[in-house]
């Protein structure tokens, strides 16, 4: 199998062996006898497609493959696709038709020089069943099921694309950040907006700048300038001083690498010039070491003119920053005159202080009046007094007779635990002989409990 169709059937669930019999037949005539079944192979492939060209396996006639657009020139697309046990999908041309019809498949070129939107809503919108049936009501016939032949733009890739360049630019606020030349602008960006690292051509750059200025109003150009808006509010013109930080920018950027190459071809002489001194080459050793002062010189040079531009870049970036910071003032000042407007100035605030403070005063007053009149305002502190001896009274006689009726119940609590000995001694006689008889409740006295030694 082609990489094309490996890529497929490794990585697209809808492309596994058991689906590709129904996939690769002429499933054409299920539009009316299967509705279902023909949008499922149909979506089938149009998804397929459109992951493989994101992810750089669709055959292009150019060095660079697109990623953003279908190559369809040719038979090179339908042989990527061919396979000795299927041969070659038969109703491919009908998928990509329908793509067509819906939008989600744009020629390359209508779409560059189109000047509306592409969400603009046109008969290209129209869904290929329905414009079918119209056209064949005036008399047009309906769309052809032949491979279309030429470079499409995939919008479901350009979508992908859009939105991963606005999350890699987010971080831009200032204008010497947002603004940039168109080759500036193809060199930043050719990696690193698609996932796996993969690299945009410049038909995918072209398209891409297309769309997310015309159609996302996301970039502001004029085709040699670009700059990356900070909203779909701001000014979408390109002005002289942007055209100035492109121009300066792109300078830097090819100084920058000029010097790079400079500083390695100064560190190759100086290897060189050693290699012919060990090797007694006096000769070779000389104009290796003239080369190399000769770089040096020019390297000096680029530095010196880098460090120049550098500070203007700072100056620049400086001048830009005072121009948004006297913007932030102007419309401060204007919405703290209109706030001071709403308050009426220093005499109103004090008007409606002095107000204030008459109708609270007013309140107080009236207050005291109401306090001074009303019935039972006045109250005997003697009495309270008095209420508060008796209820303390109350309560220390409450007191008492529960620490009587505690002690009660602790004599009771011993006089059983006595009767459990069996006897109660009797005063006087501890000298005596103990008598060891039981001593009934009834032979215990009241002399006897009397006398007896509760605490013992």
């Amino acid at each position: 199998m082609s990489e094309l169709l490996n890529y497929l059937v490794d990585n697209d669930e809808n492309f596994r062996r058991a689906r590709l019999p129904a996939l690769y037949s002429d499933f054409r005539s299920q539009r009316t006898l299967n509705p279902d079944g023909f949008a499922a192979n149909v979506a089938a492939w149009k998804r397929a497609l459109a992951s493989a060209a994101l992810a750089g396996y669709v055959p292009s006639k150019s060095p660079t493959r697109s990623h953003l657009t279908l190559d369809l020139d040719g038979d090179a697309f339908l042989r990527s696709l061919e396979t000795k046990q299927f041969g070659r999908p038969l109703a491919l041309g009908t998928v990509l038709q329908e793509a067509l019809a819906n939008g989600e498949l744009m020629p390359l070129q209508q779409f560059l020089k189109s000047k509306e939107s592409i969400y603009y809503h046109s008969w290209g919108s129209i869904p290929w069943a329905v414009m079918s049936w119209g056209l064949k009501q005036v008399g047009i016939g309906g769309p052809s099921d032949n491979l279309p032949k030429g470079q499409f733009v995939v919008l479901q890739n350009l979508e992908h694309a859009a939105k991963s360049f606005s999350e890699a630019t987010a971080d831009r606020t200032s204008p010497f950040e947002r603004t940039f030349s168109n080759t500036h602008f193809q060199r930043t960006f050719a990696e690193g907006i698609l996932d796996k690292n993969g690299r945009l051509s410049e038909t995918d750059l072209n398209v891409l700048v297309t769309f997310l200025s015309r159609d996302k109003q996301v970039l502001a150009t004029d085709g040699n300038t670009i700059k990356i808006r900070t909203s779909q509010g701001e000014d979408g013109v390109i002005t002289e001083e942007d055209s100035a930080i492109a121009s300066l920018k792109e300078l830097m950027e090819d100084l920058t690498h000029q010097t790079e190459v400079l500083s390695r071809r100064v560190d190759e002489l100086n290897l060189a010039a050693q290699d012919a001194v060990r090797r007694k080459n006096r000769v070779a050793a000389l104009a290796a070491l003239k080369s190399k002062k000769l770089a040096e010189t020019n390297l000096s040079r680029r530095h010196a003119t880098l460090n120049q531009l550098e500070d203007v870049a700072a100056k620049i970036e400086q001048a830009a920053d005072n121009v948004q910071l006297v913007k932030v003032m102007q419309s401060s000042t204007t919405a703290l005159r209109n706030l001071n407007a709403q308050v009426g100035g220093a005499d109103k605030v004090d008007e409606v202080l002095e107000n204030l403070r008459e109708q609270m005063g007013e309140v107080d007053e009236v207050g005291n009046i109401i306090a001074e009149a009303g019935p039972g305002a006045t109250i005997d502190e003697d009495e309270v007094d008095e209420e508060l001896e008796a209820m303390l009274a109350d309560e220390r006689k409450k007191e008492d007779e529960a620490q009587q009726e505690k002690d009660a119940e602790e004599t009771r609590r011993k006089l059983a635990e006595l009767e459990k000995l069996g006897a109660l001694p009797v005063p006087g006689d501890e000298g005596k002989q103990k008598d060891t008889r039981p001593l009934t409740p009834v032979t215990a006295t009241a002399n006897e409990l009397g006398g007896m030694n509760i605490g013992a």
